[in-house]
């Protein structure tokens, strides 16, 4: 069984991926496979439901159609749990799922509460069954679903992986702090919160300051843990996959970072909860973590012989192309509502001179191809894959095969990002179509 993963697809106009003869090439390799995978990063919703305060950063509202276009794609099991899943709130979340259950397209991540936006999809093929699992670690207070109870309702929203921030500082500084947090009154408005009911204590050794958490530690840095009620939830449903299923996949879109080897909080390092996550997912029986949210790649971990990869960036880059923006939209922006959706982008950019058209990293990608036999891995093709970044937004975005000219450099960004995690690749493929295989080890 082979088995294709993509990272985000931010689609809003037709891609006609069988009859462009420059990107059919790279869909029909996923049409070839036996499942194929990508995130859903936007919101079919045809632009109803209401716009949220709190978005991912720009609404991604589109016409329900585009879903139609990455079916036709080859696409199978679609990842739902992002930041922009509540981008027309609930309403919008509502809508979505009306859409994506009325062409019976395989997703997860999202649900009517939080017990359908933790389970599974399941992809059946002749060759086996695929299982997808997707949650959400960037997301705004009040977009996770939640349980229902004996009296109530659940809330509608994605499937929740919380984690906790902890910032280690010395004790200098931790005494620095506990001192301007009480002349500056905050000590007080907190112990009156405790007093009143609205409140809790903190635990010994650690400094609530508003909406951050100091301690003592032996370096100044930012420590991230899992939420455990959220990994055990979610690992509950990677056992049941286990059990109905030949391969597991869980997706995780997050877009925090973690250090690099230099010590230095860096966006092409994945944060250190996600790491900690990943291995506990593949520890409770998942195949396959594919993980996606910063808009660039990320390295790929053999972790006990399973793939890791930290962040598979963009599959398809179409998010200057929004059709309509609420005003929240142009607010975020600094920008009048006067300015036609495009404008706004080009104003957020400056004229591409700063953000996602700036930077190359964001529009070259890969496309790991898993080949599994009787349910093991028995390789991983990776192929390089650029999103065509040029000066027309109507035209970059799209993706196609990497050729001899930017592909030897996509796959050698990629394994050097791989390597901290002692990944090792060898060469592969012809020259007008280059390609790396994985050595698969790991402890």
């Amino acid at each position: 069984m082979k088995i294709c993963l993509t990272g985000d697809s931010i689609l809003f106009r037709r891609l006609n991926s069988l009859t462009d003869p420059k990107i059919a090439p790279l869909f029909d390799k996923i049409r070839s496979c036996d499942v194929s995978f990508t995130n859903l990063e936007l919101v079919p919703n045809d632009f109803e439901g209401d716009p949220a305060l709190d978005m991912g950063g720009t609404h991604f509202g589109a016409s329900s159609w585009v879903v139609d276009e990455l079916a036709e794609a080859g696409f199978d099991l679609f990842a739902a749990a992002t930041n922009h899943s509540l981008d027309y709130s609930i309403s919008g979340l509502r809508k979505t799922m009306e859409v994506l259950d009325q062409r019976e397209i395989l997703y997860s991540g999202i649900g009517k509460n939080l017990e359908e936006a933790r389970r599974p999809a399941y992809a059946t093929h002749p060759r086996g069954t695929v299982s997808m699992l997707s949650c959400v670690s960037t997301f705004a207070r009040g977009q996770e679903a939640a349980d229902q109870t004996q009296a109530m309702q659940g809330r509608p929203g994605i499937n929740p992986l919380r984690y906790s921030t902890l910032h280690h500082v010395s004790a200098e500084e931790y005494e620095r702090l506990g001192a301007l947090y009480a002349r500056l009154g905050l000590q007080q408005v907190r112990d009156d919160k405790i007093q009143l009911g609205f409140a809790f204590p903190t635990p010994p050794g650690i400094l609530a300051f508003e909406n951050l958490s100091f301690t003592i530690g032996d370096r100044t840095e930012v420590r991230t843990a899992p939420h455990p009620g959220d990994v055990a939830a979610i690992a509950r449903w990677i056992g049941e996959a286990r059990m109905v299923s030949d391969t597991v996949i869980v997706s995780v879109h997050a877009h925090e970072s973690g250090y690099n080897e230099s010590g230095v909080i860096d966006v092409e390092t994945p944060a250190e909860f996600l790491v900690a996550f990943a291995r506990r997912a593949i520890d409770e029986g998942a195949d396959i973590v594919a993980a996606h949210g910063p808009h660039l790649l990320r390295g790929m971990e053999i972790y006990r012989g399973k793939p890791i990869f930290y962040s598979l960036g963009n599959f398809i880059g179409q998010n200057e192309l929004v059709e309509r923006l609420p005003v929240e939209s142009y607010a975020v922006n600094r920008v009048s509502t006067d300015l036609t959706p495009h404008r706004v982008y080009k104003a957020r950019s400056n004229n591409d001179a700063k953000g996602f058209p700036a930077e190359t990293r964001f529009w070259e990608t890969v496309m790991p191809i898993c080949t599994y036999d009787k349910g093991v891995l028995t390789g991983i093709e990776i192929h390089p894959i650029t999103l065509n970044l040029g000066p027309a937004a109507h035209v970059r975005g799209v993706p196609s095969l990497a050729g001899k000219e930017e592909g030897p450099r996509i796959l050698e960004n990629f394994a050097r990002l791989s390597a901290p995690f002692g990944t090792r690749f060898e060469a592969g493929g012809s020259e007008g179509a280059p390609t790396l295989s994985c050595t698969l080890s790991g402890a």
